[in-house]
């Protein structure tokens, strides 16, 4: 059973600032999941987005914190697969422990499967670690009818 969000969010901020660099880091820390290749990932595409705008081929969803204007709560990030324009990936999601078990990463999910069918996407590509820490993670998708389609040994 999927939990409803006890407070929905009516919008979602789109465009990326240069405060959201610092943001994300820290918020992609904070969830203590990801190697360091990975924050370096995430922060590049935070600066590739506000370098080349759309050109990027990053889509973002971020919900601000409303008490502290340089943080972000949560965070999302997708894009659709070149030559693939009908193929999505999910590259991001991301939510502090701080800020989980509120509805935020649903309504994340959610709103960026709307955003994708909407640009005309089929396939969203979610991909995730087979790593135990990871079994939370799974189980949020699987509670959102995704299903695993594909088990790479050792791909990390």
């Amino acid at each position: 059973m999927i939990n409803t969000p006890s407070a929905p969010i009516n919008s979602f901020r789109t465009e990326v600032r240069p405060n959201d660099i610092p943001a994300v880091k820290r918020l992609v820390l904070e969830t203590g999941f990801f190697s360091e290749e990975e924050l370096a990932i995430a922060i590049e595409l935070v600066e590739e987005t506000l370098t080349l705008g759309a050109a990027s081929g990053y889509s973002f969803l971020i919900i601000d914190d409303e008490q502290n204007t340089d943080q972000i709560m949560a965070y999302s990030c997708y894009g659709a697969i070149p030559a693939q324009p009908s193929c999505f990936d999910l590259y991001w999601i991301a939510v502090p422990p701080q800020h989980q078990g509120r509805g935020l990463g649903s309504q994340l999910l959610i709103e960026t499967e709307h955003r994708v069918v909407a640009a005309g996407a089929s396939l969203l590509f979610i991909e995730t670690s087979g790593r135990e820490l990871y079994k939370p993670t799974r189980g949020f998708y699987e509670a959102h009818g995704y299903v695993c389609k594909e088990i790479i040994k050792d791909y990390y």
